[in-house]
């Protein structure tokens, strides 16, 4: 940047600043002398300090031909299709909805090349797993029922974890603040993925709500990024049902999953929800649309992930209210649709043999009319 043009930039800066000044002017001031330029000088000062311009880096451009020709990594499908190389991905949903399942299950499935929801990784991928609250024995009990439920085995190194229970201090390192990101950075070694669990226990600054207070981890996630490296931020729900805090989070993600309860849930059914996509930059059409999970237990000790499309959940749960001979007004309540959605899907259900519409109550029996009478009975 040219000395002159500098120069001018902070001019105007200053000029901007001295105007937002609280008058500090009175009688004795200079006669002709705006008081509200009293503060110009000092401002200028300050600024000129504040940006050296020795320490600027120039950012680079490129022209259309540059940008055609320029060679970038390609990117990479690691776990089919919800995550690639170089993504920025957050899970958010309610407390207790089993974030922590998803998130070790997808770990695993990475880092041993296996399947996770129907998410299927080609080959094995390193993970640095983050865990910010859970004790380490309940995490420990956690991953062993993973491995022993999967067919797959991860090689020697391919997923690590950082827990609170294994520090010194006890406290795993805070990623709002440089010096925790300098510390995160001593262990990520060769992992290609990053796994943040939770956000309210690793970004520990700032006010959850204001979009400024997200910028150091956003600028972190982008080194990351810039770096080849794909993050998972683990994320809770506010009591809207959106993520909680500033939705200036979701502006760089690549993709944002929600989980919910399902409208039939009852507390006895443990890790059921539904997983819904909010953004997804590069998935369409069927990739993205909703489903219900639910882990259920074995015989022998071993867990086993089921899945359904919500549609198909939704149209058990409206044939089944129907069959108690609920309304369509009513079944739609219940399970947040409108109720003539309800009759829709009850006549396609009918269609195609599931349902048979019960008559209404009180309704009388059809009677034949009785014939005319004609000269022909007379006979």
């Amino acid at each position: 940047m040219p000395a002159e043009t500098f120069s001018s930039s902070i001019d105007d800066l200053a000029n901007r600043e001295a105007a937002q000044q609280p008058y500090v002017g009175g009688i004795d001031a200079p006669f002709g002398e705006n008081p509200s330029r009293c503060g110009v000088a000092p401002i200028r000062n300050a600024t000129v300090q504040h940006f050296d311009v020795s320490d600027i880096i120039v950012p680079t451009t490129l022209d259309v031909s540059a940008l055609l020709e320029r060679s970038f990594t390609p990117r990479t499908m690691l776990l089919s299709p919800v995550l690639t190389s170089q993504s920025l991905t957050m899970i958010y949903g309610p407390r207790g909805i089993a974030k922590t399942h998803v998130a070790v299950g997808i770990a695993w499935a990475l880092a041993s090349g296996g399947e996770f929801l129907g998410w299927k990784a080609a080959e094995p991928v390193r993970v640095l797993y983050l865990d910010g609250e859970m004790p380490g024995a309940d995490l420990r009990d956690r991953v062993a029922k993973v491995v022993a439920s999967s067919p797959n085995e991860s090689p020697a190194g391919y997923l690590r974890f950082m827990t609170p229970d294994v520090q010194q201090d006890w406290i795993v390192p805070n990623l709002y603040t440089p010096e925790g990101q300098a510390a995160i950075a001593q262990v990520i070694g060769d992992a290609q993925v990053i796994i943040v669990d939770n956000l309210s226990c690793l970004v520990r600054g700032g006010k959850e709500n204001e979009g400024e207070s997200w910028q150091p981890v956003a600028e972190w996630a982008l080194r990351q990024r810039a770096a080849g490296r794909s993050v998972i931020f683990i994320h809770h729900a506010g009591k809207g049902g959106q993520q909680r805090g500033t939705s200036k989070r979701e502006d760089l993600l690549d993709t944002v999953i929600s989980l919910r309860r399902p409208s039939d849930y009852t507390a006895n059914q443990g890790a059921r929800f539904e997983v819904h996509f909010e953004k997804a930059r590069a998935l369409y059409g069927e990739d993205v649309q909703p489903f219900e999970a639910q882990l259920e237990s074995k015989a022998d000790g071993t867990q086993a992930w089921t899945t359904r499309k919500v549609s198909d959940a939704t149209d058990d749960q409206i044939l089944e209210m129907a069959e108690l001979g609920m309304s369509t007004r009513d079944i739609g309540q219940e399970v947040g649709v409108n109720y003539s959605t309800v009759a829709r899907r009850l006549q396609r259900l009918e269609d195609e043999g599931r349902y048979t519409k019960r008559p209404k109550k009180g309704a009388k029996p059809l009677r034949m009319p009785s014939k005319a009478w004609s000269d022909t009975d007379a006979d």
